[in-house]
């Protein structure tokens, strides 16, 4: 495809029309429009200025392609999922994660994952799964899978949650509740140390990091992305070494980290 092709394609893609892009470019929607029929090219600044404006890469828009791949927001069925973590939950008589799936499907009920169609609820089944598929079995790891988001993003107090005390502190150490005005690298230097003090909440965050890192393409802006990976570059090497000095999560520690390094080594690329 052309600059010009591009640029309608990847425009239209953002739901923004002609004259919004104007606006934020500060030229008029002729210029855009002009652009989009080829008829001539943005400069160098505007190019960049564009790139930000659509949220995406200068690449994307210069890159000459006849053909793109089809993408799929999710991979598996959340109501598949759901059936096996149950299914799973009840051979093992996972007490805790019985009730922990029902209580996460009825709170995160009408949410969605960032910028798609796609029910919260897919997130947490995801780390179920993600950690069943390890051979992670116990009780506490995967019931705070399934509930480890629902007291930070679904107005629940700890205490409603019904589970055990073990599976209800996972859950604490990675609520982090943002308060205007606080020192946001110190509070996360205090909630990442807090997390590496107990491995099962250091399991249960790394698990949720690799599913965030896989979904962070359509879930992100282009900002936040560098954010994301410079914030888990920072902290969660020290996680993985917790998890590799748990002798019961060594195999976890491999796989987690391998998934989260290469997952990161793509974006860069890419980007």
């Amino acid at each position: 495809m052309s600059l010009g092709e591009n640029i309608k394609r990847i425009r239209e893609r953002s739901n923004k029309t002609q004259e919004q892009v104007a606006d934020v470019l500060g030229v008029s929607f002729q210029a855009v429009s002009a652009w989009e029929r080829d008829e001539y090219k943005p400069d160098t600044d505007n190019l960049i200025k564009l790139a930000e404006v659509l949220d995406v890469s200068v690449t994307a828009l210069v890159e000459e392609k006849s053909s793109y791949f089809k993408t799929k927001d999710a991979i598996y069925n959340w109501e598949h999922m759901k059936t096996y973590v149950k299914t799973t939950a009840k051979n093992l008589n996972l007490t805790d994660t019985l009730k922990a799936v029902d209580f996460a499907v009825e709170a995160h009920d009408g949410q969605k994952r960032k910028r798609c169609d796609i029910p919260y609820i897919y997130h947490p089944l995801n780390l179920a799964c993600h950690a069943l598929s390890m051979g992670i079995t116990e009780d506490d790891v995967i019931a705070a899978c399934m509930l480890h988001d629902v007291v930070e993003d679904c107005d629940i107090s700890l205490d409603e949650l019904p589970v055990g005390d073990s599976a209800k502190e996972i859950v604490r150490l990675m609520t982090r509740i943002k308060k205007a005005g606080e020192d946001k690298d110190r509070v996360k230097d205090a909630y990442y140390n807090a997390i590496s003090q107990n491995p099962k909440a250091a399991l249960v965050k790394c698990l949720d990091r690799c599913n965030n890192l896989t979904t962070m393409a359509w879930g992100l802006s282009r900002d936040r992305i560098y954010d994301y990976i410079s914030e888990t570059e920072k902290y969660y090497p020290e996680l993985f070494k917790v998890l590799k000095n748990t002798p019961e999560y060594n195999n976890a520690a491999w796989l987690l980290k391998y998934q989260t390094e290469s997952m990161l080594d793509i974006y860069k690329r890419l980007m």
